[in-house]
């Protein structure tokens, strides 16, 4: 039996390594309700009512859940259960997918309360009142925020399994002063630092602690130059073999006392997270998103060049004005800068997210169901959008995966793109799925697709194949000179199947 709480505050994480960061947040700024509450954490393959068991065995008088894209399809099962066996219990929601009202999921008609935007203060106030009988009229409640300065910070609130098992997620700052509209950030007025010396101090106790992967979730991390330089030669005074730090940067913002810091960091100790979503000028403009496409592409050269830091670039694919013609031109614009990752999401409906203005002019065509990622546009329709998909997770699979560093420049030799649209296209018909594809198996493919489709020598396929199938550890080398047949029963087996569905 669970000590008795009378505030539960609760989120269902996408994966366990994932911590909820902003719960620890609103922990840590409870006041004179903290010794009543407590952070109950769980993931989205755990069971409705077994979450539900879980969080009733504190004897909750009000229980908080954090409402993300991810995981509020998870959330709404389980308050939907909550709600039938103990309607008592006061249900409290926020987070960014239900902060825009009156576009909010069904979920909140089964709540008692919606708070959107910051939570720290709005929160204590309604538990207090909650639990002093004095409940308020009004459901949908909007955040005060709370001057950084005057904030509890929450990092002791990470426990010690946190810091052995988990990814521990810090921010030196909130906001963001851009304005991109697929974004939530464009709603922000501009991006603030938190004092800069208690936010270190902070940082020093979790690396007494024992913390060694750093995760800052700022969207600007280099905006203030002066300021990051000043935290990365914090982390470099305490730099040891395992000290590892991601950064999200403005991709266009790198000065030369930066470069400078940046060089004294020993290979696979950073990585940086660059949104570059597009390289079209004038998808750019139309989105609000100001990005000096030249600077971008010679920072992240000079990156690539110059440190051992981890490259991760995103871009987005269904974008207004978007085609699968000026998408291949970002992409292969990209390759050529030769990051170790690129990111290929797909947009998704973000409620309150100012691009939303686009939908009619454009036909922005999205799932009903989360994560509300577009199926079709304008200028694509749902069958590119379906190709675009499994794209994506083909690349995941060969490009973003390490696992194929010798073939994958053999499969990009000309039009990067295209050619890797050409093997996603034939990998699907081959194996009937993009996902639960044995890693031999995938190979085998790879080899067929690149001798039959691309007509590249078989020996040289093989010989870089090889490399790749040693460095995977794997057992057996495939036996080559048998996959003709085998493609052809696969190919057959493909054909059998579509006369089946259209006979």
């Amino acid at each position: 039996m669970s000590t008795p709480r009378a505030i539960l505050l609760s989120t269902l994480n996408a994966r366990y390594m994932h911590t909820a960061f902003g719960l620890r947040y609103l922990y840590a700024n409870l006041a004179e309700l903290q010794p009543q509450a407590e952070i109950v954490e769980f993931t989205i393959q755990e069971r409705p009512l077994t979450i539900a068991e879980k969080l009733l065995s504190y004897q909750p008088k009000v229980i908080g859940f954090s409402v993300y894209i991810w995981n509020v399809r998870e959330i709404a099962d389980t308050v939907a259960v909550l709600k039938t066996i103990a309607p008592d219990i006061v249900i409290v929601l926020g987070g960014p997918e239900v902060s825009h009202h009156p576009d909010v999921p069904d979920v909140c008609e089964l709540a008692d309360y919606v708070i959107s935007g910051p939570g720290e203060q709005s929160l204590r106030e309604l538990c207090t009142q909650i639990l002093n009988g004095q409940r308020p009229e009004q459901k949908f409640i909007e955040g005060q925020a709370t001057k950084l300065e005057e904030l509890i910070l929450p990092y002791q609130y990470y426990s010690d399994d946190d810091i052995r098992n988990r990814l521990i997620y810090v921010e030196a700052s909130r906001g963001c002063p851009f304005k991109c509209e697929f974004c939530l950030s464009a709603l922000d007025k501009t991006a603030t630092a938190f004092p800069l010396e208690p936010f270190l101090a902070e940082m020093d106790l979790l690396w007494q602690r024992g913390v060694r992967n750093f995760k800052f979730i700022d969207r600007t991390f280099n905006l203030k130059v002066s300021t990051s330089i000043r935290i990365l030669e914090f982390f470099l005074e305490r730099m040891s073999d395992d000290l590892y730090l991601h950064f999200e940067v403005v991709p266009d913002n790198l000065p030369d006392k930066l470069k400078e810091v940046l060089k004294q960091f020993p290979p696979h100790s950073l990585q940086f997270e660059i949104g570059i979503q597009t390289f079209d000028p004038e998808i750019q403009t139309l989105i609000s998103r100001k990005q000096d496409n030249a600077k971008t592409r010679d920072n992240i050269r000079w990156l690539r060049e110059h440190t051992g830091a981890h490259l991760h670039t995103d871009l987005i694919f269904g974008l207004p004005g978007d085609t699968l013609d000026n998408f291949a031109d970002s992409f292969d614009q990209l390759v050529a800068l030769n990051p170790h990752e690129i990111q290929l999401g797909i947009l998704k409906r973000l409620r309150g997210a100012p691009l939303n203005r686009h939908n009619q002019p454009y036909d922005l065509r999205y799932n009903p169901q989360p994560p509300y990622n577009i199926l079709s546009t304008k200028d694509i329709d749902f069958v590119s959008l379906q190709r675009v998909n499994r794209f994506a997770r083909f690349w995941d699979l060969i490009g973003n995966s390490g696992r194929f560093m010798n073939t994958l420049p053999l499969i990009l030799a000309e039009q990067p793109f295209k050619r890797f649209m050409q093997l996603s296209d034939k990998l699907f018909d081959l194996a009937g799925q993009s996902h639960k594809i044995a890693l031999k198996r995938l190979f085998e493919l790879i080899y067929v697709v690149m001798t039959d489709e691309f007509d590249i020598d078989s020996e040289r396929v093989k010989a870089q194949l090889k490399l790749d199938y040693v460095r995977a550890e794997l057992k057996g080398l495939p036996d080559y000179e048998n996959l003709p047949s085998l493609s052809k029963k696969t190919k057959a087996g493909v054909a059998n199947k579509r006369q089946r569905q259209h006979g």
